[in-house]
């Protein structure tokens, strides 16, 4: 079970983009999260006819490292780390680190 999934709001703690927040939108390679609006770079982009592309300078996300996000937590508006517990019905859930809430998905 991993830490960080897709759907999750997350906020950047590293980087050049320290302090902002987003959703994950996909997970690649299980080290990597792609967050939306976080990483954004220019690509230059070559005409495509046959799929309708136009070429240009287009901003794209690119992924970003696990560690260098954390998920966020809205009750107390910071980062949190997560953790798993062992729920009543035997399912192993998410929990934050700091107040031991369960993390809704």
């Amino acid at each position: 079970m991993q830490k960080i999934r897709k759907g999750d709001d997350v906020i950047v703690i590293t980087g050049k983009d320290r302090g902002k927040r987003g959703t994950v939108v996909s997970i690649v390679k299980n080290d990597y999260v792609i967050v939306q609006g976080i990483n954004l770079v220019k690509k230059h982009q070559k005409p495509n006819p046959t799929n309708g592309t136009a070429g240009g300078i287009i901003g794209k996300e690119m992924p970003i490292h696990a560690s260098n996000v954390a998920i966020y937590n809205f009750t107390s508006k910071k980062p949190d780390r997560v953790g798993f517990k062992v729920s009543s019905d035997n399912n192993k859930v998410r929990i934050f680190k700091s107040s031991g809430d369960l993390i809704e998905t």
